[in-house]
This record gives structure tokens, sequence and C-alpha cells, in this order.
């Protein structure tokens, strides 16, 4: 797939000479359907010429994209693009701040829209696809170009980074623009986008009868506490994490109260709740899962999405973008044949394809990662897209691509893991130097002070504590094959 941007940009890369521009003169480079609306030099907190430009590639369009350059002294010869959150239209300026500090030219985008009500794709297909896929594609060739006029070359090479929805943006730059980056991270992607937003329909149903709560969101922490202590040891290491939830057999009804409803139990319709949870979301006509459920050990971030609130989450992605009504009822969802109507009509804002042989033909590398707590994206979604593109690429991934599982860790940061760690440094060193990550060192801090650091291993490779070493070091641990 190649944009209608990028053909119409191909002469112009060749024709345009190799002249640096003063960041001042940037206003006046042209590129068809873009606009530099401004661009300035900026002193605070560094020196960088930070550009905003406006693109058109669709009749409906409207992106507004920023480029930040570093001074040339201080430029690394890279470009990093970096993705949304959500259905937001934000700039992620913490991402694009920190690559800048690291000598990055930076990229971001607002996907097309303001905000992050879905109110902006009701009757606007071409906003739908910007925010699902076009806008990071376009806003990629705007920042090489850019680069390339106030440098005088384009970047030697081009990253890009994302978490959450930025995940996806990032398998989606993988699929469908395979020579758009030579590296990507992708975290918590939620790139199965249909069926995550089922997922949460699914969730809210359960934990709900007649839109009234079944489960309430006081007893989440209560239930985590006592997964917690159930499989904590599991790994041969009680540190207040469960290394991999699949292995944790927790049954709900363990709790169930002896006589009276308590803070401390749970009711039998309150068990009955949590297990379809765990369940995930499954077809009743066929009996087939349509979406991994939420692994044990990450109830207490349900009240996020599914559990506390008056509808599920993200329901008008249903009312507005699929069904166009604005009082239909999440009960009458049908997990049948509604499931496979959004599968059509919605299939671009999804990022599935698992095929991504162009990607590795390119030289291109792929860090995934994923929490095992993250209460917004089940992880066994994103294992399960690991292990789809294991078989399309005939299980040979991990020359190209590794995933690496984060115990303890929220969605994208947090939680009592060790959540704080580099991607994009170890995917440089895989990129430039050719040295593909076998451990990438994680750490947990407590008010600004690491506390305990641990190595994530790529998948399936688990960290094991070898002899007697500090639980709280690295260094104690060895990735090894997991437990049979």
């Amino acid at each position: 797939m190649v944009s209608r941007l990028r053909i119409l940009l191909a002469g112009f890369f060749v024709a345009c000479p190799a002249i640096a521009a003063t960041c001042e003169d940037l206003t006046a480079l042209s590129m068809p359907g873009v606009t530099i609306t401004s661009s300035v030099a900026s002193r605070a907190p560094s020196e960088f010429c930070r550009v905003k430009a406006v693109a058109r590639p669709g009749a409906d369009s409207e992106i507004q994209i920023e480029v930040w350059l570093p001074s040339a002294a201080s430029w690394n010869g890279k470009l990093l693009g970096t993705g949304n959150g959500g259905y937001s239209g934000a700039l992620s300026i913490p991402a694009m701040q920190a690559a800048l500090n690291e000598g990055y030219a930076v990229a971001g985008s607002d996907t097309g829209h303001p905000g992050d009500d879905l109110r902006f794709g009701q009757g606007h297909p071409e906003k739908i696809a910007d925010w699902a896929w076009r806008a990071v594609h376009v806003m990629t060739d705007v920042a090489k170009l850019t680069a390339r006029n106030y440098y005088g070359k384009f970047p030697g090479k081009a990253y890009f980074s994302g978490c959450s929805t930025g995940g996806q943006q990032a398998l989606s730059e993988a699929q469908r623009f395979p020579a758009d980056y030579d590296g990507i991270v992708a975290g918590d992607p939620g790139n199965d986008r249909i069926h995550l937003n089922i997922g949460f329909l699914w969730s809210w149903l359960a934990t709900h009868e007649n839109g009234a709560e079944i489960l309430p969101a006081a007893k989440l922490p209560m239930i985590t506490r006592a997964v917690i202590a159930r499989c904590d040891a599991m790994d041969g290491v009680k540190d207040g994490l469960i290394d991999d939830p699949r292995r944790c057999h927790f049954d709900p009804a363990t709790l169930l109260c002896k006589s009276v409803d308590g803070p401390e139990c749970l009711t039998a319709r309150q068990a009955a709740a949590v297990r379809k949870v765990y369940d995930g979301a499954i077809n009743p006509r066929t009996h087939e899962r349509i979406f991994p459920g939420w692994v044990p050990g990450t109830e207490a971030g349900w009240r996020g999405y599914f559990v506390g609130h008056a509808e599920p989450a993200r329901v008008d992605f249903w009312r507005l973008w699929l069904f166009g009504d604005l009082k239909w009822a999440p009960a009458t969802f049908d997990f049948d044949r509604d499931v496979q109507w959004a599968d059509e009509e919605l299939a671009e804002t999804s990022a599935l394809n698992a095929d991504l042989r162009p990607f590795r033909a390119n030289q291109g590398k792929l860090i995934l990662y994923q929490g095992w707590a993250d209460p917004v994206v089940p992880p066994e979604d994103t294992i399960q897209y690991f292990d789809a593109v294991q078989r399309a690429v005939g299980g040979r991934s991990s020359d190209f691509a590794r995933l690496f599982m984060v115990p303890g860790m929220g969605h994208c940061q947090g939680g009592p893991g060790p959540s704080v760690f580099d991607p994009l440094a170890a995917l440089d060193a895989w990129v430039t130097k050719d040295a593909a990550p076998d451990r990438i060192v994680a750490a947990h801090r407590v008010a600004g002070k690491i506390d305990r650091t641990r190595p994530l291993c790529p998948y399936p490779q688990v960290a094991r504590r070898q002899g007697n070493g500090d639980i709280d070091d690295a260094a104690s641990f060895a990735c090894v094959a997991p437990p049979r």
C-alpha cells in the first residue's frame, strides 16, 4: 500500500537540492497536500526547531503534525516517530521531549482530530482511516522530508515507538508500510481493536445485570490480593509478582462468603462474574472464543474500563461507528452476528496482519512488550499475535521480532513489578549493531529511587533466580526456557 502523498513526494525527494535550511526557511517547504504553518527556533529546554504542519491526504482529512529538529550539532542522525493513546488527538509530548534530549529528530501527530471523543468519526470514514493508520504514515513522510531540508540529508535510521494505541500504530506501520521504519517498538498494543472493544463490552455485561452492578469496584483489590497470595511463589520467588498468570489456576469461588455478603468475600453471583471476565468473550452459537479474558492479577484495574461504570468503555465505538444509533443499548449486542458485521465494516480499525515478511525483508526489527498485569489489553491477545507472526514467517521470527513480557506491569507502565526500561535503546543496538536483545533490564522505583531490578526475557523465556542471589537484583536471574 502506497499513500497518494508518497507517490507525489517521490519526485520531490529526488529533485530537491541537498542544502541545509535554517529553521525559518522551512515554512517555504512545499509538499503536495501539506502546509507548513510555522517553523520556530526554540532554546528552551534545549535548542531545537519546532515545525508545525497540516496534511490533507484525503478530502475530509486535516492532520496536525509536529516535527522537532535538534541542532545539527546535537542530532544523532535518526528520526523517531511517536504514537498516541486511546482515541486521543494529543501528541505524546513527554515521549517527544525525551527523544529530543537523546538527539533524535522527533515527529508526532493528532491523528487527524482533536480530543478523545469518538464523535470525530461519526459519518466521517476518512477521519477514521486517518486515526487508524493513515496519519502516522503521512506524518512519517512529512518528518523525513522536513529533516532532509533542515539537515541537508535524510535521517540515517528511522524508528517508531508507541504504547497502547501507539502500539497498535506501531504494528500497523510494520504491516501496512514496511519501508517506513528501520525499527519499531510496540507496547501493550491492543491491535485487535474491534475485539478489544468487544472484550470491554462482554466484561461489563458479565459484571452487571440490567445495568445494575453485580461486582462492586471496592472488592477488586481484595481479589487481586487473593490471587497474589495463591500464585506468587509459582516461580520459586515470593516477590509479590506473578511471572505468568496463565499458570495461576485461581478459582474465585474460594472467596465465597460463608454467610452474609462482606468486603472480604464474594457472593456466588460475584464469583461467577469474575470467572466470566477471566474466560473472555465467547460466541454463544459456536462456543469459540472471540477475545481473551483478563488474567488473574489484573482485577484491581478493571474499574478503569468495565467495573464501576454506568456503561462499558468505548461504547461510542458501537453507537457511532457501527450502529449509528445514539440510543443503542449494550445489552442488545449479538456476540455472533454483530461480531461478524463489525469485523467487516470496521476492519481498518485493527492491525491484525501477522505476515511481516515484507518488514523483515526490509531489514526491519520489531520489539514488542506487554505487561502481564495489564487491565486494559489482555496479555494473551498480544501473545496470540506474536505466535501468529511466528507461524506466518515459518517459526523464525527471533531474527527480526521479539516479545518481552513484563511481570507485574500494568498498562504500558506502573504496577508492582519493575516496569521502567528502555526498549528504544535495545532497538537501536539491534538495528545499528546487529545486537539482538537477549534480555532487557527493568527497574522498579519508589519515590524516584530504584528498589528492584529484574531482567525481561524474550518470550517464551522467563527469568529464574540462580542460586541464592538477591531477589531485587537483576544479576541474580537468568533467562531460561519456561517450565513445561
